[in-house]
């Protein structure tokens, strides 16, 4: 999804048009994580970006998109950019510290 939202219509009133946004990002990251996985594949990823303008739009978790979007709503913004484009993702091991020791579960 690589959307410009313009907020701005004569009969809605902008909070809502906001609530929309954040209802189409969530319906949209929804969509894409229920398709199938191909080989390999542990999980569907995602890479993110906000920005007033797409030439504005920095890297952004995808967790605070909602905070920016709320934010967008609190500076009154009449369009900003969301770019969100899925990858595929892989699940990686967590290194052992090396002063974790297993023998202390044994010994109970």
């Amino acid at each position: 999804m690589k959307k410009t939202f313009n907020i701005t219509h004569p009969k809605i009133k902008v909070a809502r048009l906001f609530e929309g946004v954040k209802h189409d990002v969530k319906k949209y990251i929804k969509r894409e994580r229920n398709k199938k996985l191909p080989a390999g594949v542990d999980f569907w990823d995602f890479d993110s970006k906000y920005g007033i303008t797409e030439a504005d739009a920095e890297v952004v978790h995808l967790s605070a998109l909602n905070k920016h979007i709320d934010e967008a709503e609190k500076l009154g913004l009449t369009s900003f950019y969301l770019e969100i484009v899925v990858k595929e993702g892989f699940r990686s091991v967590k290194p052992l510290a090396e002063d974790e020791d297993f023998d202390e579960l044994d010994e109970e």
